[in-house]
């Protein structure tokens, strides 16, 4: 129950503080199941200040109705941890990949090459099902750096072409770019947007092209007409969800950690912004999320590295 206003008002900048750290509350269960398509449980595992263990943050999710997350890896650390996650917890899948923004500081260390080397080696493991997330970031990568992103970005797209799997796409203002890539050398068949952030223009070009895009708590943001707009003009068998926790957590949470047992604020958000009912938009989402990842229920793949994963530190 929220405190009266009059309490919250004489409330100490400390308390408020510390409130923000914590996760929020359990929401409503949903009625069907969905998938977090994209999440960095490896940021909440032990990390700083009330975060939770991943196996904890899996507890939680399965608790409101989501059965399953794509855990993420961003460089060599994290994608090792992502697959040997994904080799012994069944609600787990994995995307391993060099972040955009890792690229050109590897490039400079002479590394890039010994970086997607082991990219493309976890790429071929059984519960690795999506490269990613890989793309272009011109918001934090200058000039100087930008060969070394589409470098990196075309042999992610290569990797995932070789081993039949999906690809994960970080965009940010680099919309025209990335495009022009994909249609340059070939998209892979399942190819995310994630964290989509165009316009409907640029959603009805992926759909186009047969493009999925992957909305986050974004899209409950009340600055985010462009998104909700893009989510109305796309065909709803290209839509999927996702937390990209601990970030991005949705309206009315903004300032609290996001996690995946949070997905139901943005999937009852985007039903109620399409008219749609929510249990027929959930199964929508889940049918959509395995069309391009395939099954969580499948046997567990033998773990491949001697650490348990709630062991090894990505840090």
């Amino acid at each position: 129950m929220t405190e009266p206003f009059i309490r919250q008002r004489h409330r100490s900048t400390d308390e408020v503080a510390s409130e923000k750290l914590q996760y929020p509350p359990l929401p409503e269960p949903l009625a069907v199941a969905v998938y977090d398509n994209h999440t960095h449980l490896e940021i909440a595992d032990g990390g700083p200040g009330n975060q939770l263990r991943f196996r904890e943050q899996l507890e939680r999710a399965s608790a409101v109705g989501v059965r399953g997350v794509v855990q993420v890896g961003t460089d060599v650390d994290t994608s090792r941890w992502s697959a040997q996650l994904a080799a012994t917890e069944s609600q787990v899948l994995a995307a391993v990949a060099i972040h955009p923004n890792e690229a050109p500081e590897l490039e400079a260390a002479g590394e890039l090459d010994a970086a997607l080397a082991v990219i493309d080696e976890l790429a071929a493991r059984p519960r690795v099902r999506a490269v990613g997330e890989t793309g272009l970031d011109f918001f934090r990568t200058d000039d100087a750096g930008r060969p070394a992103q589409f470098r990196s970005f075309e042999a992610h797209i290569a990797i995932a072409k070789r081993h039949g799997l999906a690809l994960q796409i970080h965009d940010r203002d680099a919309h025209d770019e990335v495009i022009e890539t994909l249609l340059r050398v070939g998209a892979p068949e399942r190819t995310v947007f994630h964290c989509f952030s165009g316009d409907a223009a640029m959603a009805r070009l992926a759909a186009d092209n047969g493009w999925y895009l992957s909305f986050a708590g974004t899209v409950t943001f009340k600055n985010a007409a462009n998104l909700r707009e893009a989510l109305s003009v796309v065909a709803q068998d290209r839509i999927l969800v996702e937390t990209d926790a601990p970030y991005l957590t949705p309206h009315p949470l903004r300032g609290r950690p996001n996690a995946p047992y949070l997905m139901p604020h943005t999937v009852r958000a985007m039903a109620a912004h399409l008219g749609e009912d929510e249990a027929t938009f959930a199964t929508q989402l889940a049918t959509n999320t395995e069309a391009v990842y395939g099954l969580w229920e499948t046997e567990l793949a033998a773990a491949s590295e001697p650490a348990a994963a709630s062991e090894a530190d990505p840090r």
